[in-house]
């Protein structure tokens, strides 16, 4: 039997507090796997999903992975060549954690490297989108660029898909907890207000400038000062059961920010170093434990890779 490819697409942080819709970074774990191999028969399919619970439909054109792989098989004119996927879903969904974007994100990579990369990992990204999209309706690449791409990802267009990578401090440390309790994506965008007041608008904006001008300078006191959400995070804390207590937890252990990944019901807190992630982690999952909410913590620095071939 043809062994064939395994390709790995990491988790990823959005919003990452002051940059709604535009920002995100790519973890160490956890992620996706997808193996690829050749097949004789025509067509690309999907012929097993594994950590899924049977919420993963095999229909390539319903399926995150499988639309964004056909996709680009379209743009490579090869429509028909034979190839299967095998999908081990390793994270968890509706995290806040870009669950679709690095399924999305593993489909377009492991295509590419069956077939020997006939495109860069930047020319795969609006296929990976294309591929979320089927998941959210949004065509919007803060999960999937970093995923894809690895570091922290500034987006300054998503309809063009003007995506930046931003330079990161050495020995930044993530520290992320998922409690299990549901927030759908649809929720936590209906609750949003349409508006903004101008005091919010300056005050974000100042924040973004200052978190972007903190990374390029290894400025931790500014990184700290600018990790901050005026508006998105005030109205989405409550859908997240003791959110204020688990930020207060982190940043008394002396992490520089907290809010939320993505749509939530994660949270993540910036650290200056792993220590700090650690005992930051530890206090911030000992008031979901204490609470009996099921919980997984994750550490690790920001992932500079992205999406790998294993």
């Amino acid at each position: 039997m043809n062994p064939g490819i395994k390709v790995f697409a990491p988790a990823s942080v959005a919003n990452v507090a002051c940059g709604f819709d535009i920002l995100g970074f790519a973890l160490e774990r956890p992620g996706d796997e997808i193996i690829a191999r050749f097949s004789d028969a025509p067509g690309l399919r999907i012929t097993k999903i594994t950590g899924a619970s049977g919420k993963l439909p095999y229909d390539i054109l319903k399926n995150t992975a499988g639309f964004a792989a056909y996709k680009l098989l379209e743009h490579l004119g090869e429509t028909n060549r034979g190839i299967e996927f095998e999908i081990h879903k390793k994270m968890p969904f509706g995290s806040g954690l870009g669950s679709s974007a690095a399924s999305a994100v593993a489909g377009v990579m492991a295509v590419n490297e069956l077939l020997n990369r006939p495109l860069t990992k930047r020319e795969l990204l609006p296929f990976a989108v294309l591929g979320e999209q089927i998941a959210d309706g949004a065509y919007h690449a803060d999960n999937v660029a970093p995923s894809l791409l690895g570091g922290m990802i500034l987006i300054r267009n998503n309809n063009e898909l003007d995506a930046h990578r931003l330079h990161v401090p050495k020995g930044l440390y993530a520290t992320v907890i998922y409690p299990a309790v549901e927030v759908l994506t649809k929720d936590a965008r209906d609750i949003l207000s349409e508006s903004v007041t101008l005091k919010q608008h300056i005050e974000q904006s100042g924040n973004l400038g200052g978190l972007i001008v903190g990374l390029f300078n290894g400025d931790l006191d500014l990184i700290g000062r600018s990790l901050k959400d005026s508006i998105i995070e005030p109205q989405r804390a409550k859908l997240i059961p003791h959110f204020y207590e688990v930020q207060e937890a982190a940043l008394k252990e002396g992490a520089l920010g907290c809010s939320i990944s993505g749509a939530g019901p994660s949270i993540f807190a910036l650290c200056a170093n792993s220590l700090i992630a650690e005992n930051a982690g530890r206090e911030m999952k000992a008031i979901f434990d204490r609470a009996k909410i099921e919980n997984q913590l994750f550490i690790g620095p920001i992932n500079q890779e992205g999406a790998i071939k294993l």
